[in-house]
């Protein structure tokens, strides 16, 4: 029997018994009033029996709870690492990336550069060659010039030495 019943039962026999007159007191039926303390006696350890059941079945629930809420908490623990580690790793992936984009752009403005100087070099060689044989070629004409003014002057005086002898051989003959 529930212990909360009994004691109801034993306030109604308390209701139901007649009171002493001039009196705070009552006259109990002690048949029944023994009766209920004993099934209380009885009920009683059932009751903390069940008692200590729930007792113990809460103790096993906040376990239960408890081991939950750790295994949850390390979850989320290892998984703000591993996001952290994820975002230092994604950091330093960054960090790498940008290092590599300043050295290939300092590496092409040095390509850039010496490309730059080769250039100036192999266009300063051309322009001595150039320089060179188009000095060449003006002495080359200079000289053919010169040549074959001088040969004319000397065809020229050979056909005037020659007209004069044609002439004076003429002059002769006539």
């Amino acid at each position: 029997m529930d212990i909360l019943h009994l004691v109801d039962r034993l306030e109604e026999l308390f209701n139901a018994s007649r009171p002493i007159p001039l009196t705070r007191n009552v006259i109990v039926d002690e048949d029944r009033f023994l009766e209920i303390i004993d099934q209380m006696r009885i009920s009683i350890p059932e009751e903390v029996k069940k008692a200590q059941q729930i007792d113990a079945q809460k103790d096993r629930i906040l376990a239960q709870a408890q081991e939950e809420a750790n295994r949850t908490i390390a979850l989320a623990k290892q998984k703000g690492e591993d996001l952290l580690h994820r975002d230092s790793i994604v950091q330093a992936g960054q960090s790498r990336a940008e290092q590599i984009i300043e050295q290939s752009r300092i590496d092409a403005e040095a390509i850039r550069r010496d490309a730059d100087d080769y250039v100036i070099e192999v266009l300063e060689n051309l322009e001595a060659e150039l320089t060179r044989l188009l000095t060449q070629a003006r002495n080359g004409i200079a000289k053919l010039t010169a040549e074959k003014q001088a040969s004319m002057r000397q065809e020229g005086r050979a056909e005037l030495t020659s007209e004069s002898e044609t002439n004076r051989l003429r002059s002769s003959s006539d």
